[in-house]
């Protein structure tokens, strides 16, 4: 699985098969502040992910 990590900026290639949330616990991302992209679309916490996907993973940005 190819991973773009927006903040902080790196590229990662790992083996990994399993949901969005279950990613981003192995990478020690909190899920209430990043989101994961697949082809361009947001991907829900709870679905499957595939070694051969291409994965973001974008800071959210909020405030006034």
């Amino acid at each position: 699985m190819k991973i773009r990590i927006e903040k902080p900026k790196d590229d990662k290639e790992t083996f990994f098969e399993g949901t969005a949330k279950e990613l981003l616990e192995q990478l020690e991302i909190n899920a209430e502040e990043d989101l994961i992209t697949r082809n361009g679309e947001i991907v829900k916490l709870e679905e499957e992910l595939k070694d051969d996907d291409n994965i973001e993973i974008l800071s959210v940005v909020s405030g006034g």
